[in-house]
Parts: C-alpha cells; structure tokens; sequence
C-alpha cells in the first residue's frame, strides 16, 4: 500500500536534466546533494549543487506516490470490490455504515427495502457499536435526511503514507536508546514479517486475520521502526518494547476499511496499549472519528502520519481529528518533506527521509524509507516509553514532555509546517 509514483524512466530524465543545470543555480553554501542509486540502472550519484528551488523540484520529483495515485492502484487491481464516492474519496462498494440515533431511527433504517444488514460491530473496549450495512452507496444522503441526529458515512478504506525503495546492502544504527522490556506500543497498519532479523526476537502480539499472517513491507518497516533490534546493525525507537500489532489489512480488497481500522483500535483498547501509531491516511470519517475519540476519552495517545499529499491538499486523516498527534518529516538537513501536509494539526516533526528499515526477508536485508509514515512510529516509540498503559492524565504528562524536548523549527512557536518542532532525531537509521 506504499509505492513510487512516477516511472523509473521518467524520474532519470528528470535527474538527467537537474545535473545539467548551470553553476548559477548553486546557492551560497556550495550544497551538496548525492542520488541514491537506482537498481539495475546507471548510477546518477554524482553530486548535484544546487539552490532551494531545485532541491524543491528534486524532492517533488523523488516523492511517494501521493493518496489519489495509491487509490488508482488499488482500483485498478479490485474494480468490483472498489469505486470512488462523489467526492472523489475511495470507498467499498456498496457498503455503508450507520449509528442510528434511536431504536426507532433503527428499525426504520431496516425496513427500507433497499437496505440489508451485513453486521452489527459491537467495538469492545471502546463502547461503541454500529451497522454495516449492504446498500448502494448513492443511497447516503436519503439515510442522513431520514436520521439527521444519527451518524452514516461510508466505508472508507485508509493507505499507507510512505515510500520503500532501494534494498541497502547493511545499515550502522546511530541509535542509543536503551531497551524497553517493560514498554508496550501499539500499530495498526498491514502485517508484520516477524521474521525478519530486526524482529525476530522481539515480543510481537499479532491481531486480525484469523490469525494467518499477510506480512508487507510497509507493516514490516513500520514495526521495525518502534520495536527492531538486530544487534549494531539496527535499532528501532524502543527496542525490546512488546509489540501489539494489528493488520488492518490481510490481503483483503477492502483492506484498511473503516471497520477493521476500528477493530484494531478496540483491540488496543481491551489491551490497554497506552500509544497507537498509525501510519495511515485517508479521507475523514465520521464512524471511524467516533472510534477515536473514545479510545482517546480511555486515555489512548493516537499517533497519525500527517501524510504525503504536499503542502497544498486538505488535512488528512486520523492525524487531523483534535488529540492526535499529527507527524510530519524532516531530511537530514532538518527541512521538512517536500511532499508532508501542512496544517494547524501538525504536532511534531520526525526523521522521514535518509533512513533505513526492515525489507521482507524473503528479499533479505533492510529497505530506504522516505514520508510521513516513517517519522511517526518515532515519535510513538518516544511517547510510549512514557505511557506503556492507557492513562488520560499520563497521556497529557507523557506528550508535554516530549513536546518539551522538541527543537523548534521554522516560526517560533508552533507553526503549520513542523508543529512544536523536531524530536527525535537521533533515532534515524542512516543507509
């Protein structure tokens, strides 16, 4: 669920051109600026000077491949099971799900002909419970009209918000943080290869799918990134913290639905998981914003990558809902992704690029990471060092302290670019 999304060849034309340019673009500091090497294809490393307009161009050039582009994908591959909605978002066919206000509002939504129960959700541990319901989609509107005090939205699904690339032949951790055995830390994101070196001796609680393991890349780096541990080579944000891990996704069509998104987080919940990383986005959703909020109201911290869709896309979700932790990344320069959201809910900045982590192990060895969904579990192994257990008043002191530690960037203050700035940036794994 987290891929490039410009051709090969057309980004090597691109770098072809910006190795061209002419010393005038060089700014005043000489900068330097190294390609990563492409596999299979000629080496385009040689430095390139430049100013802030190329680098600009060039991280625009090199971005993952944005919410629209993920959802073309994924359409493309299931065009029975998935369409968009009016509003151009991606959603399950002809599914909806609705929290009617009253019995009454209930049994007048079932007996409408064109509506048939699919599930009652009942969200254990969050004290909520909804309807899944077969209908066609159109149908929404007339169901808000006849319920306006009840909640209906769409199934929405959720993607990944981050980039694998290159494999890297072997990493050097620069982390010093200590082990954690006590720690515990949440994920909700597609599976987990728990047999990866970097994982393989760590404590992982698995969640989803019948119990049958879909390990990805996406789930595998992120996992990496909070619990991972092989030795020198590489460290996550807390090594030796318990894992729960839930995938939302199980190689299903409707992967990172709405309702799974939810299970997971009741899951988490009943296990009293004091911080969620969520490296996940998508449009808003009212059925899944109720789930937050209450895990939240239990004294969860929900940790959200604000997302890859550049500076000028409308907020996107969970990280925009109030009370989440919104993560957006920074290079190694400290200057934020060319391609992170911007908005009033960014919380903290994170590493996000120039960094490795764990590759599926049939492919062996570690992976470069770049976006949004890579700096969050960062932060969330910082916070959860904090808060192994859900506590509202924890979860205020552990997210102050760490807020504390921040290094501003940016306007002074907090600003919509970096949040209340950078932590954690002794936590990136350099290829």
């Amino acid at each position: 669920h987290a891929c490039n999304g410009i051709p090969v060849m057309t980004k090597i034309a691109f770098i072809a051109l910006l190795t061209a340019l002419p010393p005038f673009f060089a700014d005043s500091a000489q900068a330097q600026l190294r390609m990563p090497a492409v596999s299979g294809l000629p080496d385009l490393g040689r430095p390139l000077r430049n100013d802030g307009f190329v680098r600009r161009q060039l991280d625009t050039a090199l971005a993952p491949l944005n919410l629209q582009g993920l959802g073309e994908q994924l359409l493309s591959k299931h065009p029975r099971e998935l369409m968009r909605n009016p509003a151009g978002e991606l959603i399950v066919r002809r599914q909806l799900l609705a929290l009617p206000s009253s019995p009454v509002a209930r049994e007048r939504l079932l007996a409408l002909p064109e509506v048939a129960l699919l599930e009652e959700a009942q969200l254990d541990g969050l004290d909520i419970s909804w309807l899944l319901l077969r209908a066609e989609v159109g149908l929404l509107p007339r169901l808000r009209a006849l319920d306006p005090e009840g909640i209906y939205d769409y199934q929405h699904l959720y993607v990944g918000s981050g980039e694998l690339s290159t494999r890297v032949a072997a990493t050097k951790s620069t982390s010093q943080t200590p082990t954690a055995p006590s720690a515990r830390v949440g994920l909700i994101d597609s599976g987990v290869d728990a047999e990866h070196p970097a994982l393989r001796h760590a404590s992982v609680q698995g969640f989803g799918c019948g119990g049958q393991a879909h390990p990805t890349a996406h789930g595998t780096a992120v996992a990496s990134l909070l619990v991972g541990n092989d030795g020198g080579k590489f460290r996550g944000s807390l090594p030796g913290a318990t894992l729960y891990a839930a995938d939302a996704y199980c190689d299903a069509a409707d992967g990172g639905s709405v309702q799974a998104i939810a299970q997971s987080l009741a899951w988490l919940a009943r296990e009293r998981v004091g911080v969620i990383n969520i490296s996940l986005v998508g449009p808003p959703n009212a059925l899944l914003q109720r789930a937050v909020a209450a895990a939240q109201g239990k004294g969860h911290l929900i940790v959200a990558a604000v997302g890859n869709d550049g500076p000028a896309s409308p907020p996107l979700y969970p990280a925009a809902w109030p009370g989440v932790v919104a993560v957006t990344g920074v290079d190694v320069r400290r200057r934020v992704l060319a391609e992170a959201g911007r908005g009033p809910h960014v919380t903290l900045a994170a590493p996000g690029s120039e960094m490795v982590g764990a590759g599926l192990s049939e492919r062996g060895g570690y992976v470069a990471l770049r976006g949004t969904s890579f700096a969050a579990p960062l932060v969330s192994g910082l916070l959860a060092a904090r808060l192994p257990q859900a506590d509202l008043a924890a979860a205020a002191e552990a997210l102050a302290a760490l807020r504390s530690q921040a290094i501003d960037l940016g306007a002074a203050g907090r600003d919509e670019v970096y949040g209340w700035g950078l932590v954690g940036e002794a936590l990136r794994n350099r290829p």
